[in-house]
């Protein structure tokens, strides 16, 4: 069968492939893309927009029952969990078409179906119809991740459940255990936990959100606990025995095992990089832990093969993986893209009350040897979280005590996930204390913390 050659072909359709083709065609080269699955990946689909539908049922629920304190009246409050499934599913099924538009758009072949690569600059592409040959100089492995399963704790879709299971559940939990506290995990408890579930959270690390500041895991666990969800921490679940209609969870805490029964498992423990089936040990591609091992342009090693977003490691984010893919694309047409810095891409976790953070962490910074100051500022002495009703919550700054360049900056509390793109924005420029200083915050509003934190840092802070 004669094979059809592009100058570009991306393996898989999440926010780092299709990105990477948009950008390709944009910049004048014949790009294909090959999905197996959904235009938009596990992202739009099974990921960060419709976990963001649910989450914002579950406030509006939250905020309904605090009528009461806004002057309002709401009597009746309930919720259909189908319904709140259902707008779910329709936001992602929008967003998946969106996708599917921009390829048209931009004049990108797609080609629905398992790849595989046989050889250096060809693609094998398995179809409904058959099996497509196709052969390009420059090939984006952008194939994501899935959830990684833990044995004995394996997900049935019944009483132990995925990410993607609890995103269409079949019933409501009454007894909830939630297995890891990163982003995913803490989400679904928050979600589940204000629709009115008993909610327990399991970590194995020292605290939950193990990759924030210590300061900002601690003020978490503390609001998580008002919200009467039970956080165990240095906690490992052993065994699970499943059942009629219950689990029963082994952890074990303190050197002991304790028994606790649950109605659903949600299990959160990470993910492992999809790169089985492929050909790529074949072509010569270092693989370390389930990941492609790549270079800061994310070159493999294998001339014209990249490998972007999950499947490339940590930080595995839909917003790394998409500049990663217009970094690559703009390689590839003869570009030259400044390489992806992982450690001023923010981290976002839209739980009640949300987390945010970019750069280092206050001891993260003190262990790579920095002299640092720190500034901190409550949601309380600000006159916008009052008047929202959101007076809980903190930013926290780390500086560089002798140079003023802002090293860190993270955050607890209402919308800090649309708050922490000033700071991620101060360090792509190289902004230094003063210039955030300097700069004059809009009144009344949430982002005036940011600046009295700077201030704080440098005892100059006025509003507390």
């Amino acid at each position: 069968m004669a094979s059809t050659t592009y100058d570009m072909i991306v393996i898989g359709a999440g926010p780092g492939g299709y990105v990477a083709a948009i950008r390709g065609a944009q910049l004048g080269l014949k790009v294909a893309i090959v999905e197996r699955e959904h235009m938009g990946g596990i992202c739009l689909n099974w990921g960060c927009i419709p976990t963001k539908a649910m989450l914002r049922s579950s406030e509006v629920f939250h905020l309904m029952h605090r009528a009461k304190e806004f002057g309002l009246k709401a009597e009746g409050i309930g919720y259909d969990l189908d319904a709140v499934v259902k707008r779910s599913r329709g936001v992602a099924k929008q967003l998946s078409g969106g996708v599917a538009h921009l390829m048209k758009k931009n004049k990108v072949t797609v080609v629905m179906g398992a790849a595989t690569l046989p050889a250096k600059g060809k693609v094998s592409v398995k179809t409904e119809k058959g099996t497509e040959e196709l052969e390009a100089k420059h090939i984006i492995l952008a194939t994501g991740a899935r959830a990684r399963e833990l044995p004995g704790l394996e997900a049935d879709g019944d009483l132990v459940w995925t990410y993607k299971h609890a995103l269409v559940p079949q019933r409501m939990p009454k007894k909830l255990l939630v297995i890891g506290s990163g982003a995913i995990g803490i989400e679904f408890a928050s979600f589940y936990n204000t629709l009115g579930a008993e909610t327990t959270v399991v970590e194995v690390m020292e605290r939950i959100l193990p990759v924030e500041d210590a300061e900002i895991s601690a003020f978490a666990k503390k609001a998580f606990t008002k919200q009467k969800m039970k956080i165990m921490e240095k906690a490992m679940v052993k065994q699970l025995d499943r059942g009629k209609g219950k689990v029963t969870a082994h952890i074990e805490v303190g050197g002991k095992v304790e028994q606790h029964e649950f109605d659903t498992v949600i299990s959160a423990v990470g993910i492992v990089g999809n790169v089985e089936g492929l050909g790529l040990e074949a072509l010569g591609v270092k693989i370390d832990r389930t990941h492609v091992v790549t270079d800061e342009y994310c070159r493999t090693g294998v001339d014209g093969l990249y490998a972007i977003g999950d499947i490339a490691g940590a930080p595995w984010l839909a917003h790394k993986a998409s500049h990663e893919g217009v970094m690559v694309a703009e390689l590839i047409a003869g570009g030259h893209p400044h390489p992806v810095k992982p450690e001023s891409i923010a981290g976002c976790t839209y739980c009640h009350p949300q987390v945010a953070s970019v750069g280092l962490t206050e001891a993260k910074a003190k262990e790579k040897g920095y002299a640092v100051k720190v500034g901190r500022f409550p949601f309380i002495g600000n006159g916008k979280a009052i008047a929202l009703g959101e007076p809980e919550g903190m930013i926290k700054t780390v500086f560089d005590a002798k140079t003023g360049e802002l090293l860190g900056a993270h955050m607890i509390g209402a919308e800090v996930t649309e708050l922490i793109q000033g700071y991620v924005v101060g360090r792509q420029l190289e902004t230094t204390e003063e210039d955030l200083m300097n700069t004059v915050f809009p009144h009344p509003t949430l982002s005036e913390m940011m600046h009295e934190s700077v201030l704080d840092a440098y005892d100059r802070v006025i509003h507390i």
